[in-house]
């Protein structure tokens, strides 16, 4: 079935009298079928009834739009009615009356006779044929929301749009007319899209219900179908299996959202006179080719216009003392691994819990998989063969290297490897070695092959050592690979300074993608203090063909990704396929509230920011299902679910992981 309706990216944002704006709704994309009905929850102020008036053209996107049987929704209509909280009828006409004047407006063309004939029909619909010549004053509330309800289906819309019709009304009455809306809407097949703060009543009444997080920027946090038959029967809906786990679903998400932490303001901090609170930066990165934003940023002047007068790189060996610099306070900041952030929030691997928040993707892609040259003369050219040859040796443990627990290197690697019915914990060892200390480990046979960035595997095929079996395009294309890192505390200390970082870097990875700033790069990031290698070990794939060490090389204009298709957004469905792998390998139980953890680490809202600030689009990417080079389906509302279905997985938990704050600095 095609959509009926998509509410399509839709922002809306409010002037304020100082000037500033008001971010109400971001990125909020639904598609409805036909005959569906939606609810929309979410704590008071997060939006809902202003995305009803949008749908119902009351109110006009800032950003966005809705598309309703392939037009687009630009005012007010027929074809979508919508029924408010406080009824909205005229008190000096009957019931009969208030419907009527609807039905003339809308259907003046057909015969007197019919028009009234419909008007009765949904008078008897509704129950009211004894109040047909009563006023709104002589009835009860319960009566004139049926007469409000009556209105609206007697026009027969295409689209019932409903803002807490029953918030107002006793239990009893409300049970009633809840009974009575189910009737109605499923056997005239009505579009419904309502708004509650009532779990039971989403429940009740909806195919999916869309959970939005609190504001400002309210988005999904979470949509939950509702699998349970149709026609419903109110104790038959509550005696169902699925009920009680929806229901604390439900509640649970909501109540993460209370708890939600938004980045304060600190205002005593003295200010410099460029506006920032601290104009000397620390930044920490590993010498590998994608922390050329960092080194663009800082060569060609980025750092220096937006404020930040002295920015030091600090060329650390490894990521564990790039994660201890940061927790320490010795960095201001990172380039980190993209699940960093993620696993120092939550105190993977039984560490200390330091809250890290991102801005920002630095870059995307450009890691792969090296093995020693000794497999290919054993003719392993894929990973079936890889198990074959593991299989050969039973008695023998081949190591393999890998950066960090929380690198793509580690989890892509693991996925490669499970996806082949390998078990990277019981068929093979993984070992965590530095990125430039990859190379001299494998020349030393300490490991027979490892996941990094380059240059490193460029330079074990150049120096004939080792060949790259598969890259981390044909694993998971466009996957996150390196990010921004910085301290919670530390971002709320120093807000102006932070937006001014994030700046600094985006206009420096818009540089990076321009291949004709390529050759300059390389001159760049090859200095000693920096990367420090040969443009032969740098070149590949960043500008030259790629050199897999099998045959003859390939041209990968995405292999180093640093700007294009959306690379800089730190989307939040990525992180949670992130939470995933770290919960399926044991470094962390899978957090209950990963909602809450992904609102507070990976942080969009600042992202768009420093986007706005620099006058270019804070576009965000869509809440969809990923998949990687296996196709199997990640479905961001069903995490646990996707877990489940996983054939080599650890033993794993579900657990809260409270979110703890670190010392300030």
């Amino acid at each position: 079935m095609s959509n009926f309706i998509e509410i399509d990216h839709v922002d809306k944002i409010f002037p304020l009298p100082n000037g500033d704006r008001y971010i109400a709704l971001k990125n909020i994309d639904i598609k409805i079928k036909q005959g569906e009905f939606i609810s929309l929850i979410g704590h008071s102020g997060c939006g809902k009834s202003t995305l009803l008036n949008i749908v119902a053209g009351l109110t006009q996107a800032t950003h966005g739009g809705v598309i309703l049987e392939g037009r687009e929704v630009t005012e007010p209509g027929p074809d979508r009615m919508v029924v408010f909280q406080n009824y909205s009828l005229l008190p000096w006409l009957t019931v009969r009356q208030n419907i009527a004047l609807a039905v003339n407006r809308v259907m003046r063309h057909f015969p007197e006779k019919e028009r009234r004939d419909i008007v009765n029909h949904n008078i008897n619909l509704v129950g009211l044929k004894h109040a047909a010549n009563k006023r709104p004053g002589q009835l009860s509330g319960g009566m004139k929301q049926r007469v409000a309800i009556a209105r609206a289906l007697a026009i027969r819309p295409k689209v019932l749009l409903l803002d807490e019709p029953f918030g107002a009304l006793d239990a009893l009455t409300r049970g009633n007319l809840q009974t009575k809306l189910m009737e109605i809407v499923q056997k005239n097949d009505v579009t419904c899209i309502m708004v509650t703060h009532d779990v039971d009543e989403a429940l009740l009444l909806s195919d999916r219900v869309v959970m939005l997080t609190t504001g400002p920027e309210a988005h999904i946090g979470q949509i939950l179908e509702v699998p349970i038959p149709r026609p419903r029967e109110r104790l038959e809906v509550v005696n169902h299996p699925s009920y009680y786990g929806l229901r604390n679903e439900m509640v649970y998400f909501l109540n993460q959202q209370k708890r939600s932490k938004k980045v304060g303001r600190i205002p005593e901090i003295a200010i410099s006179h460029n506006g920032l609170e601290k104009v000397n930066l620390n930044l920490g990165f590993i010498a590998l080719t994608d922390c050329a934003p960092l080194i663009i940023a800082k060569e060609l002047g980025f750092f220096a216009e937006e404020g930040l007068e002295e920015v030091t790189l600090s060329r650390e060996p490894s990521w564990k003392e790039i994660a201890k610099g940061v927790a320490e306070g010795r960095l201001d900041g990172a380039q980190m691994v993209a699940g960093m952030p993620l696993s120092m929030t939550i105190g993977a691997g039984g560490k200390i819990p330091t809250p890290i928040i991102t801005a920002l993707v630095l870059s995307r892609n450009g890691n792969a998989i090296t093995l020693s040259k000794k497999f290919l003369e054993m003719g392993v050219t894929n990973l079936k063969d890889l198990k074959t040859a593991i299989a050969a040796t039973p008695d023998k443990v081949h190591t393999f290297g890998m950066v960090h627990p929380a690198s793509m290197h580690n989890l892509l690697l693991r996925y490669w490897l499970a996806s082949g019915e390998v078990d990277p914990d019981e068929d093979v060892g993984l070992t965590m070695i530095s990125p430039p200390q990859m190379v001299a480990s494998l020349k030393a046979g300490n490991i027979e092959g490892y996941c990094v960035g380059e240059p490193w595997n460029s330079r074990a095929v150049y120096e004939d050592l080792g060949y790259v079996i598969a890259t981390s395009l044909d694993i998971w294309a466009g996957h996150p690979e390196k990010v921004l890192g910085v301290r919670e505390d530390w971002v709320e200390k120093y807000p102006q300074t932070h937006i001014a970082l994030v700046k600094a870097l985006l206009k420096a990875c818009e540089y990076c993608d321009d291949r004709r700033n390529r050759e300059e790069m390389v001159d760049l990031i090859r200095k000693p203090e920096y990367v420090g290698c040969s443009p032969a070990y740098i070149r590949p794939g960043l500008i030259d063909t790629y050199n897999r060490g099998t045959g003859k090389p390939e041209y990968l204009p995405r292999f180093n990704q640093f700007y294009v298709e959306n690379t800089n957004c730190p989307g939040r469905v990525e992180g949670l396929w992130i939470l995933t792998q770290l919960a399926r390998w044991g470094y962390t139980p899978f957090p209950r509230n990963w909602v809450e953890i992904l609102e507070r680490v990976r942080r969009p809202d600042l992202y768009g920011e420093a986007c706005r600030a620099l006058g270019w689009p804070d576009i965000e990417p869509d809440r969809q299902n990923l998949q990687l080079f296996d196709k199997m389906v990640f479905n961001p509302d069903d995490p646990v679910g996707y877990l489940k279905r996983l054939s080599i997985c650890r033993d794993f938990q579900i657990s809260e992981i409270l979110l703890d704050q670190p010392t300030k600095l």
